[in-house]
C-alpha cells in the first residue's frame, strides 16, 4: 500500500496508526460514503474542512462525517470574526490536497488546524491520509499531536 506524507510523518513521531484502503466512487467522495466503505459509524470518520478566516487566514477544521461545520464556532475557536469555507478550486494551491483526500497532517504549508471536540468520545477516528482512497485510523489525542491541533466544538448535528 502507498505511503501519504501524512503517514511518513506520524511514522517518523512513532504515533501508532493504521493505514486502510477503500474503493474510490469519484461522484461521491463525502465522509459519509467513506464511512460505509471503510466500516465504520459515520461520527468516526472525520472530514477536514478548509476555510479562511478573516484575521489569521487559512485554517483546517476536523469534523465528523455526519455533522455541518459551525463557522461560527470555528471563527470564535481560531481567533476570527468571520470564516468561510475556501472555494474547491483554492484547495489543492493551499494543501497541496484535493477533494475527498484533504488531510490535516503534511500539507503544502503548516495551517492551524481545529477538530472537533466530538472526537474525543472515541478511541480512534479516520482522517484522510492526503488521497482519495486512504484513511488514517488512529487515537484523536495523536492526531492532534501530531498536527498541532487543538479541540474545540465546531461542528452541529
Amino acid at each position: 500500500m502507498k505511503k501519504t506524507n501524512a503517514a511518513r510523518i506520524l511514522e517518523r513521531l512513532g504515533v501508532h496508526f493504521e493505514l486502510w484502503s477503500y474503493e474510490v466512487d469519484p461522484d461521491n467522495v463525502g465522509a459519509e460514503a467513506v464511512a460505509e466503505k471503510v466500516g465504520l459509524p459515520p461520527e468516526r470518520v472525520f472530514k477536514t474542512l478548509v476555510a479562511r478566516g478573516d484575521k489569521t487566514g487559512v485554517v483546517m477544521a476536523c469534523i465528523p462525517g455526519n455533522a455541518e461545520l459551525d463557522l461560527k464556532a470555528l471563527a470564535s475557536a481560531s481567533g476570527n470574526k468571520k470564516v468561510e469555507l475556501v472555494h474547491v478550486k483554492e484547495i489543492r494551491t493551499l494543501t497541496g490536497y484535493i477533494r475527498g483526500g484533504v488531510s490535516p497532517l503534511g500539507t503544502k504549508k503548516k495551517y492551524p488546524v481545529y477538530i472537533d471536540e466530538k472526537a474525543l468520545q472515541h478511541e480512534a477516528i479516520c482522517v484522510s491520509a492526503g488521497e482519495r482512497g486512504l484513511q488514517l485510523y488512529l487515537s484523536p489525542k495523536e492526531l492532534a499531536g501530531a498536527a498541532g491541533a487543538k479541540f474545540a466544538s465546531i461542528s452541529r448535528g
